[in-house]
C-alpha cells in the first residue's frame, strides 16, 4: 500500500512527517512526503510591522486563526491528493472540516515551554526593559505576570529563524515549545524550563495529530498503531477546554492534561492581556470521557469570569 504524507516545509514539520514516514516505513507501507505551502508560511513572510497584502488578509480571515498552517494541507486531504495529514495538534482547530478525522496521536514530547537567551540568562535575572520575542498571547499574557517590566515582541517566523532573529540580537530571549526545540536537536540551546505552574501550555502543544479522510479505511488501519491512548485521551481533553470557551490562537486559554493512576488530570488557564488576571482551574476525571473532563474545567473557568476576559479580547 502506497501512502502520501502531505507536511509544510519547515524544517520541524518535514522531521515530524519523516518521523511517521518511518514508522510506516517500518510497518510495510511505501510512503511519500509532499511538502504544500500554507497560509501561515506566506503569513511568515511578513515583517510584523507590514500589513498583510489584502488577498492574504482574506485567506488568513477565511481559514481562522488556528487554521493558518493546515488548511491547504486539509484541502489536499479532502482532494484526495495525499492519504495523510501530519499536524502540530495544536495548530488544528478544534472542529475538522467534514469529511477529516483525527487517525491517530503519538506519544507526546515534552509539552513544556521554554525559555532560550542569548546570554543565558534566566528570566528573573533580565534586566527591566529587555525584549522578550513571542507572537504567542498565551505566553505573552503568562510572561507578564511574572515580568511585568519586559518588553514583548511579536516575532513571526519558523524555529530556526527565531533563533537567528535572536543571535543577531533582534531580543534578549526567545520563548519557544520544548517540543520543537527537542525534534530539531537544539536542547543545548535552552537556558531552563518553565514549570506547569508559570507557563502553562498550549491545548496539544508537544503532541502530533495525524489526520485522515473520515471514510478511508485502509489509511485508518496503517496509522492505527501510531495512536498512544493516554496522550489521545489528554488532548481530547484540553482541546474540550477549548471548544466550550470558543477560543483560538489569539486568545490566551491554556491546557494541560495528563493520564496518572487511570485518571485524567486536567489543568488550565485564561488571562487577560496585560497578565493582570489569570484565571485558573483544574480538576480529575474519567479518562473514559475526556470532553466531559474539558467541558468540567471550561465551565470552571466561565463561573469564575472567563467569558469577561474572553468578551474584552473579542
Amino acid at each position: 500500500m502506497r501512502l502520501i504524507i502531505g507536511s509544510r516545509g519547515s524544517k520541524l514539520a518535514l522531521w515530524q512527517a519523516e518521523w511517521v514516514r518511518g514508522q510506516l516505513v517500518a510497518a510495510g507501507y511505501e510512503v511519500e512526503i509532499r511538502v504544500i505551502k500554507t497560509t501561515g508560511d506566506k503569513l511568515q513572510a511578513v515583517p510584523p510591522i507590514e500589513p498583510l497584502p489584502a488577498s492574504l488578509a482574506q485567506t488568513v480571515a477565511a481559514a481562522g486563526s488556528k487554521g493558518i498552517f493546515i488548511k491547504e494541507i486539509e484541502d489536499a486531504l479532502l482532494a484526495s491528493e495525499v492519504d495523510v495529514a501530519v499536524h502540530s495538534l495544536k495548530d488544528m482547530p478544534t472542529d475538522q472540516p467534514p469529511g477529516l478525522a483525527l487517525g491517530a496521536v503519538p506519544l507526546r514530547e515534552d509539552a513544556r515551554d521554554v525559555f532560550i537567551a542569548r546570554h543565558r540568562e534566566p528570566l528573573e535575572n533580565l534586566p527591566s526593559h529587555g525584549r522578550i520575542g513571542t507572537s504567542s498571547l498565551r505566553r505573552q499574557t503568562q510572561l507578564r505576570a511574572l515580568r511585568p517590566d519586559l518588553v514583548y515582541l511579536a516575532m513571526r517566523g519558523n524555529l530556526d529563524t527565531r533563533l537567528r532573529k535572536l543571535e543577531q540580537g533582534d531580543c534578549e530571549a526567545l520563548v519557544l515549545a520544548a517540543a520543537g526545540v527537542h525534534r530539531l536537536g537544539l536542547s543545548e540551546r535552552i537556558t531552563c524550563y518553565f514549570r506547569l505552574d508559570q507557563m502553562c501550555p498550549a491545548a496539544g502543544q508537544g503532541a502530533l495529530g495525524i489526520e485522515i479522510r473520515e471514510d478511508d479505511r485502509r489509511t485508518r488501519e496503517a496509522v492505527a498503531h501510531l495512536d498512544h491512548s493516554a496522550t489521545h485521551h489528554a488532548v481530547r481533553a484540553e482541546r474540550a477546554v477549548l471548544r466550550n470557551l470558543g477560543g483560538g490562537c489569539q486568545v490566551p486559554i491554556a491546557a494541560h492534561a495528563v493520564v496518572e493512576h487511570g485518571d485524567l488530570r486536567l489543568q488550565s488557564l485564561i488571562a487577560s492581556l496585560d497578565g493582570i488576571r489569570l484565571i485558573r482551574a483544574r480538576t480529575t476525571g474519567s479518562v473514559s470521557d475526556p470532553e466531559a473532563v474539558g467541558a468540567t474545567v471550561a465551565e470552571d473557568l466561565l463561573r469564575q469570569g472567563a467569558r469577561e476576559i474572553l468578551d474584552s479580547i473579542k
